[in-house]
């Protein structure tokens, strides 16, 4: 008589059955502990900051008008008005508007320059780099052969640095010297020198911040003029204190268009 063996399903038990009851008391202590946060700051509400709060994020939302003073620190800029200066001006809109701020600083220094009696010292020149103001014929702002700032030069330099310190714009301030025959790396030491003089003034006391200002020398590299007259020998032998431009490529490329028209 064959003898039946009695086959069992094996599974495999289960790991810590006992510890289902965790996930339940986590879940309601979670709840409790919430409650509680929600008690407690119901319970310790500043009435003031409360109302700066619902004022301050009504205005941010575009209410304005909340029926109370707005007592948030900082400017808040609705969000209508967000950009609203800039929104929808072309390239040439905003070439006309940077042209309008880079005259502004000219004017001003201009204007300081003519009651000291020294506006024809400098020459201005608005293109797509910003406003470049030169000193030219370097015998009139330094010793020759020397970059030792002269009297002149120390009074031009007290009528730009409050105004482009102000401006808070980027600026350079490059030294060129005139075209000689043979190069000498002596013309581009005394340009640097010269530069670099220049902004030292121009960052002394609260002028220009030194993180907005560089000095380079060009020597003979960039001349305005490639005649050999003593004229335009001198023309060359100038430092340039440029203003730079805040706008794109693109739109600084359109500068001297406006200028252009309105010199005409």
């Amino acid at each position: 008589m064959s003898r039946r063996r009695s086959r069992k399903k094996f599974e495999p038990a289960e790991e810590h059955p006992d510890e289902r009851w965790m996930a339940s008391y986590m879940d309601m202590v979670t709840v409790l502990m919430c409650m509680f946060i929600v008690l407690f700051a119901m319970s310790s509400i500043d009435a003031k900051k409360f109302e700066q709060l619902k004022n301050s994020l009504a205005t941010g939302f575009g209410a304005v008008d909340v029926g109370k003073i707005d007592t948030a620190e900082g400017v808040v800029v609705t969000a209508d008005k967000l950009d609203s200066e800039l929104e929808g001006l072309t390239d040439f809109d905003l070439a006309v508007k940077e042209t309008d701020e880079l005259e502004a600083i000219r004017d001003k220094i201009s204007k300081d320059l003519a009651r000291k009696g020294l506006l024809d010292t400098v020459q201005f020149t608005i293109d797509e780099r910003g406003l470049s103001i030169r000193l030219i014929g370097a015998e009139s702002f330094f010793l020759p052969d020397a970059a030792d700032l002269t009297s002149q030069t120390l009074q031009v330099l007290d009528s730009i640095r409050p105004v482009v310190s102000a401006s808070q714009r980027q600026v350079a301030v490059e030294g060129h010297t005139a075209i000689v025959s043979s190069p000498n790396p002596r013309y581009w030491e005394l340009s640097s020198e010269r530069a670099t003089n220049v902004v030292r003034n121009l960052i002394g006391g609260n002028g220009v911040d030194p993180a907005k200002i560089r000095a380079v020398g060009f020597g003979s590299a960039r001349p305005l003029s490639r005649g050999t007259t003593p004229a335009e020998l001198a023309l060359n032998r100038r430092t340039d204190i440029v203003v730079l431009s805040n706008e794109t490529e693109s739109v600084s490329a359109l500068i001297p268009g406006v200028v252009e028209s309105r010199n005409h």
